[in-house]
């Protein structure tokens, strides 16, 4: 079932969502002290990708916590906004309510990314 959901996720618009987490990462990768934001985008962009199938676990330690706070200073409450809203739309609808809880799984890793664990 996780295949049949992420291949109709990956076609109707998973694909430019994770293209989008791999684009802002390579622009945070450019300079050296946003090299970890950007690996968490890359990180994210592959869950925004596939993400029916796979949990998130987070797994904070005080570092993680630190950059989760300037994360969330710099971009990570709108990103959260966003999947949050786009999760209610989807839920409307008996179909689109897996598809919603996916964008909730993708609000709390928006919002935190760092420590978090995917599997």
């Amino acid at each position: 079932m996780s295949f049949i959901g992420n291949l109709i996720w990956f076609l109707l618009g998973g694909f430019l969502l994770g293209l989008g987490w791999f684009i802002a990462g390579i622009l945070w990768c450019i300079t050296i002290i946003g090299i970890p934001i950007g690996i968490q985008c890359f990180k994210i962009a592959g869950l925004a990708m596939c993400p029916f199938g796979r949990k998130v676990e987070n797994n904070g330690h005080p570092m993680s916590f630190l950059l989760n706070i300037l994360w969330i200073c710099i971009s990570g409450i709108e990103l959260a906004i966003v999947h949050f809203v786009v999760g209610i739309l989807f839920c409307i609808t008996i179909v689109g309510i897996p598809f919603g809880k996916q964008h909730f799984k993708l609000a709390m890793v928006a919002l935190m990314p760092f420590g978090t664990h995917t599997f």
